[in-house]
């Protein structure tokens, strides 16, 4: 998928029609997972070269919707996926930009733990991410299952940037708790609909997931972050360390995003490595804007 291309025309006219003045439950009105959006009925989602994108760009955005933070969903829907796009196409780290959309929860008590858009390059994506069930679940086991999407990534996507040109896509993670650490064999069958002979560990299934896609995780300042900040931080740098961003304001998530992939394109310009090499987020110019923790 990813054909169309984004146009601000087109978002200004959907906006005003279907989206401002909208509660957050008017603008996601699905009450159960639709089966085009569940991750064990998808075979591959695809970013594909075409007319209008001739040099595509992977992008997965992945939010926590459990609990208070349906309001990450709120936000891309009512700001933060057109000021992503209109930033990626004004500022061009990368070619033309597809984006999808990930619904994370937690995958020991939730009923729908992964949701997963279409790639697109056009309103399709907000159409399609309000059509994803914001569920507002979460347990009381202190994180959420964001390595779902990490695994998903590896596993059930494919993209040209990758296979034509060698370029890896973006996949950034975004909530406030710590992360459950990996995926068990039940969760990758009932989730994700494939067999294993076994669970994998957090810093297993991100490896893959780096093998196609820069890695990122965002951290926001909801109910959980805003009183365990480190504890958060330690849990995630365990699995994906130095690739970790503080976000205190959910409004500055599309800039953080788009800034990040400049981050990734000057390291790569710059002669740095963002595997195996020195940290792109010890960058000067961008450790001491938002990128990472105060030792």
């Amino acid at each position: 998928m990813g054909h169309g291309r984004w146009r601000d025309e087109d978002w200004a006219s959907y906006a005003a029609g279907s989206v401002h003045g909208l509660s957050r439950s008017e603008l996601f009105a699905s009450r159960s997972m639709d089966p085009h959006y569940d991750p064990a009925r998808i075979h591959i989602r695809e970013s594909r070269d075409s007319v209008n994108n001739p040099l595509s760009t992977p992008i997965i955005i992945g939010v926590d919707v459990t609990g208070s933070m349906g309001v990450l969903a709120e936000e891309l829907v009512v700001r933060g996926l057109n000021e992503t796009f209109t930033q990626l196409l004004d500022r061009k780290p990368v070619s033309d930009p597809h984006v999808m959309a990930l619904a994370i929860g937690d995958a020991f008590c939730d009923r729908a733990p992964l949701q997963a858009t279409q790639f697109e390059a056009d309103l399709r994506i907000i159409e399609q991410l309000r059509g994803l069930w914001l569920e507002g679940g979460g347990g009381g086991n202190d994180g959420e299952s964001y390595c779902l999407a990490h695994a998903f990534a590896a596993w059930k996507t494919s993209h040209d940037a990758f296979e034509r040109r060698g370029r890896k896509g973006f996949l950034f993670t975004v909530g406030d708790e710590p992360v459950l650490d990996g995926v068990s064999r039940e969760q990758i069958k009932r989730v994700l609909g494939l067999s294993s002979q076994r669970g994998v560990r957090g810093k297993e299934i991100v490896a893959l997931a780096r093998e196609r896609y820069e890695v990122f995780h965002i951290i926001v300042d909801g109910t959980y972050a805003a009183r365990n900040l480190d504890r958060v931080r330690r849990s995630w740098e365990s699995i994906l360390p130095e690739r970790v961003i503080h976000l205190r304001d959910p409004s500055r998530l599309a800039d953080t995003i788009v800034t990040t992939i400049e981050a990734v394109g000057d390291a790569a310009h710059g002669g740095a490595t963002t595997d195996g090499g020195p940290s792109i987020l010890n960058l000067p110019k961008y450790s001491k804007r938002f990128f990472g923790f105060p030792r």
